[in-house]
């Protein structure tokens, strides 16, 4: 059995990022997982911190919420 590995800070600070933009806009996790072609668990486990992510997916996030990638890094 593996220890479950502690979300980076690094994964922490873009995950509040996001769900402050996603809040903010008055979106549902579910309202941006169909604007940005994602799954809303997934999109989940992004703004814990629980879920590593690429370049191209937090340009779709920030697609899907209308803001600039930069404005979540």
């Amino acid at each position: 059995m593996t220890a479950k590995a502690e979300a980076s800070p690094a994964r922490l600070t873009f995950g509040k990022k996001l769900r402050a933009a996603r809040r903010a806009k008055d979106m549902t996790l579910e309202d941006l997982a169909e604007a940005s072609g994602m799954n809303w668990s997934y999109i989940s486990q992004v703004e814990s911190g629980h879920r590593n992510i690429a370049v191209d997916n937090m340009w779709k996030l920030a697609q899907g919420l209308g803001v600039e990638l930069r404005e979540l890094l």
